[in-house]
């Protein structure tokens, strides 16, 4: 049997994304929509991808986060209360003058921490190489992202340097992963935090704390606007409250929101008290980037 053709064989993968042609994109309202568009391909791992949702005009970004337990979740999904929003919510930011990029990373069952971080720094190297054809400014960036994605979106906004990034939306995310809060046990060897990490996080604890926004507060820590529901059974508030302590005493600009009666993803949250909730998170994402 022949050896493989060398030219046949660089043929054969598609092009990196580094070098691929954007896809064509879709109109909205003035507003311009690329779907799936590939940003890396880990190795062994499917290609991960981006939505782009680009107002006419060139823009900062918004870097989404999604949710999902690190184990499951849609780049294009911001929680159960904004599904049906007509306008949706990227839609909306979009209207609001800032670009969106919702990206995937890769889920607990595919790699284990840092991967999803590193997949989040991987997203804005793409972007930022890309930014002309795009017409952003990575320069200025707001991370957001809710439950799991808020944590990597917290994680994100405390370890990334170059660029800094300009704040970080997080609603209702983790903030530790080394101690008992709620019903989370860091001795469980089954809980979404110990898929994270690949074993029980008090088995792990170098990693636990590395993966813990609230052991990667710093003075230089780009300003957070931290959001949660006092009834949240899933992470418990104190993740947040505790966040935004330990940023306030390093002098970092924290806002704390708490949406009283509110359960994990807004459940059980008045319409109007969401609504006002995520007209408060885009303010605070178009004032770091003006």
């Amino acid at each position: 049997m022949k050896r493989p053709d060398p030219a046949l064989l660089g043929l054969l993968p598609a092009p990196h994304p580094d070098e691929a042609p954007l896809p064509p994109a879709a109109s909205l309202g003035g507003l311009r929509l690329l779907r799936g568009v590939p940003y890396a391909v880990p190795e062994g791992s499917r290609p991960l991808e981006l939505d782009l949702w680009l107002p006419e005009e060139p823009a900062s970004l918004v870097l989404y986060v999604h949710g999902g337990a690190w184990r499951r979740g849609r780049r294009d999904d911001m929680g159960m209360r904004t599904r049906d929003w007509n306008p949706g919510p990227f839609a909306r930011l979009a209207a609001a003058g800032l670009a969106v990029a919702c990206v995937d990373y890769r889920l607990s069952g595919e790699a284990h921490f840092p991967a999803p971080l590193d997949d989040l720094r991987a997203a804005l190297r793409w972007l930022t190489l890309r930014s002309g054809e795009l017409g952003i400014d990575t320069g200025r960036t707001v991370v957001w992202g809710e439950s799991a994605g808020g944590h990597l979106a917290a994680l994100l906004a405390l370890t990334h340097a170059d660029p800094p990034l300009a704040g970080a939306v997080v609603w209702y995310g983790p903030s530790d992963l080394t101690a008992p809060r709620g019903g989370f046990s860091p001795d469980a060897a089954s809980t979404p935090e110990a898929l994270l990490l690949g074993a029980a996080p008090a088995a792990c604890p170098e990693l636990a704390r590395a993966a813990s926004p609230l052991a990667r507060v710093h003075a230089g820590a780009p300003p957070f606007f931290l959001a949660h529901g006092t009834e949240d059974t899933m992470v418990s508030p104190s993740h947040s409250e505790d966040l935004a302590t330990a940023l306030r005493a390093v002098g970092v600009d924290a806002q704390l929101h708490l949406l009283r009666g509110a359960d994990h993803g807004w459940y059980g949250a008045e319409d109007a008290d969401v609504a006002a909730l995520f007209a408060a998170s885009t303010d605070f994402a178009a004032h770091r980037v003006a």
